[in-house]
């Protein structure tokens, strides 16, 4: 192990840069070993020690995670901060209300005041990132493969996060694992509470072209929202309190309205979720043929129930407008997943890679020893939890979508222990489900959730052998003889989870909840997921063990070259260029989209393509200010050939000043299996254009108010 740790150092640390300038999502500590002079070649007149540097401010403390699954940039002193606005969706969503409606109507706040409190979004600022690998390796290596190595990596991990955290109530720290476990890092960070939703355009700008243009080029969609940072008197995270005050920045990002251009420097600093480059083409086939195939296949029947309520009752649109595009998002990834996977045959170029790397292995002895059995040990895993992950992933996206079983199943302890006599746990039990009930109602709807029970519950009968299925399926059979919609209405009908007001009158009989049907059928659910569970739990382990192995060889491999690890939610820098792309034969897409594109593209009888009159009357006027182009035309996003995926929305997208230039919003369909083999020729980042934003916040919103607190250069 530590013969690996020192390889893998060897690799990163020695290189002095990446095989080509715009992969990868490197980590900030290790920027500085990368060739500078690469970076000035294309054009960046900003230094490793500008973007990350824990002695004074960098641009990372101007980039922070934005409700644990985005990107947000502070843009002013004053703690303003941009980001997507499908990552500020879900919020906007539930301080909307059918009079209120923010997501189709847009909000601007015309004062602190009218900022509007935004209960449970944290927005987390990075403080250190420090490789912590040697003492990690150290304290673990003698349980290194065995069951007490978890016990041992959380020790050690305990140990080294109270010593760099100390007393301090506003840090936070964890050890992360990159490298498939070959390498850990600590990272520590400050994560503030009270965020106060500051604006947004409507829907028919934010969300423009909606499912049908997601993943798509050319885009038009001005995908942006802005929040506030509040903190208490001395600058530090606080519960909302009406006498916090707005967060001053230790750097905020300065705002160029000079556009972009062709082959222009573009550099994006987020936090990526996950991706897989190190994927074998074993678990390409199962992300194909599982994962992706039953992702596919269940949302896609739930959206049409879902979308069908949704444009039929202005109430369940607004109820339901989060959870359908939460869930469309990777529907659709998944589809562009599958479709590239066949198209750029993905599965077999890992498969050739896999043969090349057994080779070298083979040729070496002591290669052998540590790496010879790391593919076979892949596929093997991989193949024997086949049907638990099959049978787990129904579970999940079937009965797992249905809303009031979820809700009940918060409810199952609290039924078992007072079966038992456990009083005191029982009602610790009931406490708990009565707090995940507390906003539950705003955004359900009953009748459309009995319809999803339908649909889904057929589903799961269609695709999994009798003797897999929960025992409710016999009662289905037996009393109902076989008609899932008639035990779906008697159990609605009697069961106390649909209807708010039965339930806060089942609370003063708490024996009702206990006995009600919706938890009878959750406990039948529960065996069969832990009969996959058990299986997944035995292979996974071994799947990880060979992952780690294929990766370290890998690393050793390929030494020599700088190896950049897997996403994992920490902040990751990107560089390249504005760009255009061939997506086939004979067409070029442009770099850019204007204001036109959005006017040809309208259907006032489709909701998504709806264009709002005002910003009509703006295009015929071509009132643009100085927010146009210099041909005068009105500039709305642009293409780049950063590395981002999921977690980097609403990342900023910085010119070679480090200058915001954009805000990262989305990726191309040509490339959607990016996340596991980078494509060079047809990847690239759609980012709405920052003159864009300005543009709809000052001469659409009427918002130009907050442009007073940005740093502005032309």
């Amino acid at each position: 192990m530590k013969k690996i740790t020192l390889i893998l150092i060897g690799a990163i640390l020695f290189s002095i840069a990446p095989l080509r300038a715009d992969e990868g999502m490197w980590i900030l500590p290790l920027i500085e070993k990368l060739n500078n002079k690469k970076l000035a070649e294309l054009g960046f007149k900003i230094s490793a020690k500008d973007i990350y540097d824990i002695n004074k401010s960098s641009l990372k403390d101007a980039i922070v995670h934005f409700g644990g699954g985005c990107t947000g940039e502070i843009i002013s002193g004053e703690g303003l901060l941009l980001t997507n606005h499908h990552c500020g969706y879900g919020v906007i969503q539930r301080l909307s209300t059918v009079e209120n409606d923010y997501l189709q109507n847009g909000f601007w706040a015309m004062n602190r005041e009218q900022e509007l409190p935004s209960p449970g979004l944290t927005v987390t600022f990075l403080e250190s990132f420090t490789d912590v690998t040697n003492e990690v390796v150290k304290a673990t290596a003698a349980v290194e493969n065995t069951p007490e190595f978890a016990k041992a990596l959380q020790a050690v991990s305990d140990d080294i996060i109270k010593r760099a955290v100390g007393d301090n109530k506003y840090l936070r720290g964890r050890v992360s694992s990159f490298y498939g476990g070959n390498a850990y890092y600590l990272v520590v960070t400050k994560t503030y509470t009270d965020i106060r939703f500051v604006g947004a355009p409507p829907s028919s700008i934010g969300k423009y072209g909606a499912d049908t243009d997601n993943w798509m080029w050319p885009r038009h969609t001005g995908d942006f929202s802005m929040f506030r940072v509040y903190a208490d008197k001395d600058n530090n995270p606080a519960p909302y309190s009406p006498d916090n005050k707005p967060y001053i920045p230790k750097k905020h990002l300065t705002i160029s309205l000079k556009g972009v251009k062709q082959g222009d420097p573009a550099m994006i600093i987020g936090y990526p979720g996950r991706t897989n480059r190190f994927m074998t083409s074993s678990e390409v086939k199962e992300t194909s043929d599982i994962t992706n195939a039953i992702v596919i296949y269940v949302r896609g029947i739930r959206q049409e129930v879902l979308m069908a309520d949704m444009e039929a009752d202005p109430k369940i649109r607004l109820q339901y407008s989060s959870k359908y595009a939460g869930s469309s998002n990777y529907w659709k990834k998944a589809i562009g997943m599958n479709e590239t996977f066949k198209k750029l045959k993905v599965q077999e170029r890992r498969a050739d890679e896999e043969v090349k790397f057994q080779e070298w292995v083979n040729a070496n002895p002591a290669r052998k020893a540590k790496y010879g059995t790391a593919l076979e040990e892949i596929k093997g895993a991989v193949s024997n939890r086949a049907e638990a992950l099959y049978l787990s992933a129904y579970l999940r996206e079937a009965l797992g979508s249905i809303e009031m079983l979820s809700v009940a199943a918060s409810f199952t302890d609290y039924a078992e222990n007072l079966a038992k006599g456990n009083t005191e746990e029982a009602g610790k039990a009931l406490e708990f489900g009565k707090r995940r009930l507390s906003a539950f109602y705003k955004d359900y709807s009953a009748p459309t959730d009995r319809k999803v029970a339908k649909a889904l519950i057929k589903v799961f009968r269609d695709k999994i052998k009798g003797e897999e299925r929960p025992a409710f399926y016999n009662v289905i059979d037996e009393k109902f003889g076989g008609n899932i919609d008639a035990f779906v209405d008697n159990l609605y009908d009697n069961s106390v989870f649909p209807c708010e007001e039965k339930f806060k009158k089942a609370l003063e009989t708490p024996e009702v909840i206990a006995n009600d049907p919706a938890i009878a059928i959750v406990k039948t659910i529960a065996p069969v997921q832990m009969k996959a569970m058990q299986i997944l739990s035995k292979e996974n382990p071994v799947l990880a063990k060979g992952q780690k192995a294929y990766i370290a060889g890998q690393l050793e491999m390929k030494q020599g070259q700088a190896m950049y690890p897997d996403a994992n939610s920490t902040m990751r820098m990107t560089y390249g260029q504005v760009l255009n792309y061939s997506p086939k034969d004979a067409v070029i897409y442009e770099h850019i989209t204007t204001l036109k594109g959005v006017m040809e593209k309208e259907d006032p009888n489709n909701w998504e393509f709806v264009v709002p009159e005002k910003l009509k009357e703006l295009y015929k006027k071509a009132d643009y200010g100085q927010y146009a182009m210099e041909d005068g035309r009105m500039p709305v996003a642009f293409l780049s050939t950063n590395d981002i995926t999921g977690g980097n929305s609403g990342s900023p997208v910085l010119n070679g000043k480090g200058e915001l230039i954009g805000t990262a919003f989305d990726g191309n369909w040509e490339a959607m299996s990016g996340d596991i083999i980078f494509e060079p020729n047809l990847q690239r980042t759609i980012s709405v254009d920052i003159r864009y934003t300005l543009f709809i916040m000052d001469k659409f919103g009427g918002a130009a108010h907050l442009l007073k607190e940005m740093t502005i250069v032309k």
